[in-house]
């Protein structure tokens, strides 16, 4: 009954939600309040940009603030991990502050206006979701996964490559696992199946063999590689290279996420070592 409703409401553009309604899953949260509290939150960022406004945020372009966007992203991932519903809520006012700056930015450089953000995003999930918004069904994640690709690649007709959209700005490993996610949808996956182990074991070997007697030795392993021969070092890089290439690949094919696996063992890496310096201490 309320996911009839909440589907009419949103076909038809007019959500009322109700208190007996508001805390079930799937319904938006009171939109009085939200229109409220949000168009708060552009009409301040609009004032901070005004020609009277903050001087930092006046002298701010789309590529200044880039880092900041990097940098809350990965603390709203951080918040994830913590667990910390409390650091969460901050960290994703944080990250949509970004969003609605970006906007306004754009929108005094009469690029385009937060409204067309909004807009397209709307459409967009719309578009992707045949099954719940038109006459498309799916009974499991991966039938609402063709649906998505299947939409997106008739949207994206005039890339030249599967592969393109891929950010270069992201970290070298979850893009790894992105390119190669990609690449599989087409058939294209490198290396092939049975030839991965192979291909991973004799890499590994390289790697070893190219690491200097003195740093496998050495209980202080150098940080900084050393400056007198460009040539071996960029030889080693492209081993090291091709060895976290192919456990990027090994991690997707076992339906793991490589950058979320590392993350989580630095993690536990630090936390291990807090705990001995404690008891050192």
């Amino acid at each position: 009954m309320i996911r009839g409703k909440r589907d009419a409401a949103l076909n038809s553009g007019r959500i009322n939600v109700t208190e007996e309604s508001r805390d079930s899953q799937g319904m938006p949260p009171n939109r009085e309040e939200t229109n409220r509290e949000f168009r708060r939150v552009v009409e301040v960022v609009a004032r901070l940009r005004a020609p009277d406004g903050c001087p930092w945020d006046r002298v701010q372009t789309l590529k200044s603030i880039r880092p900041h966007t990097l940098e809350e992203t990965y603390e709203v991932l951080e918040a994830i991990d913590a667990e910390d519903d409390e650091l969460l809520q901050e960290e994703l006012g944080d990250l949509l502050l970004q969003v609605i700056l970006y906007a306004q930015i754009a929108r005094d450089e009469g690029r385009f206006e937060l409204t067309a953000v909004l807009k397209d995003l709307g459409d967009k999930l719309v578009r992707r979701h045949p099954h719940v918004f038109g006459d498309a069904s799916a009974s499991n994640p991966d039938e609402v996964i063709q649906h998505w690709e299947r939409v997106k690649q008739e949207e994206k007709k005039h890339r030249k490559s599967a592969l393109e959209g891929v950010p270069v700005d992201l970290p070298a490993l979850a893009r790894s696992g992105r390119l190669q996610s990609k690449s599989a949808k087409i058939g294209l996956a490198e290396p092939n199946g049975p030839e991965l182990l192979p291909q991973l074991r004799e890499s590994l070997e390289a790697m070893f063999k190219s690491i200097p007697a003195s740093a496998s030795e050495s209980t202080k392993s150098p940080d900084v590689s050393p400056t007198g021969d460009r040539e071996l070092i960029a030889a080693r890089e492209e081993i090291f290279g091709e060895v976290l290439f192919l456990v990027a690949e090994l991690a997707r094919r076992s339906g793991v996420n490589a950058e979320d696996a590392l993350r989580a063992r630095n993690v536990r890496f630090q936390r291990g070592v807090e705990a001995k310096e404690s008891i050192a201490d």
